[in-house]
């Protein structure tokens, strides 16, 4: 999919992550692991093209540029307007529509088979000023999944929700691997990372380590 050569990412000029390189495939699940401060977030941002590499080059395989989803962390959320969550949902497909026509009937499959499978389907007309932290989580992650992209960037995902909630978004981040899609997401629970994610991207500040299981 993609081809890092000594990739440093950072903001106006100033390095952030150490150096890094290596070859990530269609299909692969990966965690970026290290300390606070190491350019976790700054690399997932580089790779999402929101900020370009402070120097190093990131090329693409032979198909192009794949389509990006982005799932930052410390979302914003203005609970007190007057959105349900089939509303915050279809917003995933903004990208690929005319925003002055109406949803068709193929774009609304994709947006309640992405509620059914983080389990809100029951909440789709539900405001979201009702809704509990994890389910604001997994809608949010519905959001990322109607955007049906092969490249998947996300930054603590599991952060502050709650047991349910992150084994349903890992089981929809096993099926998205299992459909070719890639999965690299920045994480700080070991548990996790050792349990479900089999590549690992480890940042220090003397060097970045592929682990052996990914190809390089």
């Amino acid at each position: 999919m993609m081809t890092l050569c000594n990739v440093i990412a950072g903001y106006y000029g100033r390095n952030v992550s150490p150096s890094v390189s290596g070859r990530i495939r269609y299909g692969s699940m990966i965690a970026i692991v290290g300390p606070n401060g190491i350019g976790k977030s700054t690399l997932l941002k580089t790779l999402a093209g929101l900020l370009p590499p402070i120097s190093g080059t990131l090329k693409f395989g032979k198909r192009g540029k794949p389509r990006v989803s982005y799932l930052p962390q410390g979302k914003t959320i203005d609970y007190h307007f007057p959105l349900t969550v089939f509303d915050v949902v279809s917003m995933g497909c903004w990208p690929r529509i005319n925003l002055l026509k109406r949803l068709n009937r193929r774009q609304k499959t994709v947006i309640w088979r992405s509620l059914e499978q983080v389990k809100l389907l029951d909440l789709l007309n539900q405001y979201i000023e009702t809704l509990s932290g994890g389910q604001v989580q997994r809608m949010l992650f519905a959001r990322m999944l109607t955007q049906q992209a092969s490249l998947i960037l996300l930054d603590e995902p599991f952060q502050g929700v709650d047991e349910n909630t992150c084994k349903i978004m890992i089981r929809s981040v096993n099926l998205l691997c299992r459909r070719g899609c890639t999965v690299i997401a920045a994480l700080h629970n070991d548990e996790l990372v050792t349990e479900y994610f089999p590549n690992i991207l480890s940042l220090t500040h003397s060097c970045s380590i592929w682990n052996s299981s990914v190809q390089i």
